[in-house]
């Protein structure tokens, strides 16, 4: 199985009583597919997963396997734990889980590896190994990231190490057969001009039309304007300036987040909504 096409990492939208809002989640996601996603993506981090209780978690994944299944989409569920893995054995429309390389303990090129080959004998649908460095401390060479995906039922990897260096010029050069998405919203662009696959990009929630034609149809004149969208949404913590905007188009009840995130500043929404008409008007 090879991914590819734009994945659109779902925010989880709160109501006014900062309850989850299952409703506006059903219609934001049905409208990112019509828009022309490929697919979804349940539980990243964009969900704010760490700020749900194990209910809401279990309404999220519904809500979204419900909306794929409807839609025949594929949907890849944020999932780390042995636990959280099993949970998708009953989900077909989960093709793939997304995973992190083990945060904070930093434990080595060979350690991820046997980390991902232990994970992936457990989990009972391919992985797409979420690698991020700047969050989780653990860099890897392209000859580690090779390895990575020589282990069976490794589907790919979410690409987000902050730009294109080095490692990333010489991992492309001579690519796995497995799916690269990236996953640096900024970079999509020349991430693509050097052979990804496709995206998890959260900054899609806005000109996903736009988005998904870069994939399809990569041109470097689009790229730029939807980079400078991009900047502009991570301008402030993910995902508080993108549930502004949603909020100030009338696409969800609040702009709330969870704590530790605090709402975005009004800053960043006129920043972001000047970037967005910028791509519309294109």
């Amino acid at each position: 199985m090879t991914l590819s096409g734009l994945f659109v990492p779902m925010i989880t939208p709160f109501d006014r009583s900062d309850a989850v809002d299952l409703d506006g989640l059903t219609k934001l996601a049905g409208q990112v597919l019509d828009d022309g996603a490929t697919g979804l993506v349940a539980l990243g981090t964009t969900a704010e997963p760490s700020a749900l209780t194990a209910a809401e978690k279990r309404d999220v994944l519904d809500v979204v396997s419900a909306v794929c299944r409807e839609r025949r989409a594929p949907m890849i569920v944020g999932a780390n734990t042995p636990d959280e893995l099993g949970h998708l054995a009953d989900r077909p429309e989960a093709v793939a889980a997304l995973t992190l390389v083990p945060p904070f303990v930093r434990p080595g090129e060979a350690g991820v590896v046997a980390y991902f080959e232990r994970t992936a004998q457990l989990s009972p649908v391919p992985l797409v190994v979420y690698h991020v460095p700047y969050r989780t401390g653990q860099p890897l060479s392209a000859s580690a990231l090779r390895d990575i995906a020589a282990i069976p039922d490794i589907a790919g990897f979410k690409y987000a190490v902050g730009g294109i260096d080095a490692t990333t010029m010489e991992f492309l050069a001579d690519p796995p057969p497995v799916a690269i998405l990236g996953g640096d919203d900024q970079f999509i662009s020349p991430l693509l001009a050097l052979g990804a696959h496709g995206g998890i990009m959260a900054s899609a929630h806005l000109a996903t039309r736009a988005f998904a034609e870069l994939i399809a149809d990569w041109r470097p004149g689009l790229g730029h304007r939807l980079a400078r969208l991009a900047a502009t949404l991570f301008a402030e913590p993910n995902p508080t300036v993108i549930k502004a905007v949603l909020h100030a188009h009338g696409r969800l009840q609040t702009p709330a987040v969870r704590l530790p995130l605090i709402p975005a500043s009004v800053t960043a929404l006129t920043a972001a909504g000047a970037a967005e008409a910028a791509v519309a008007e294109a």
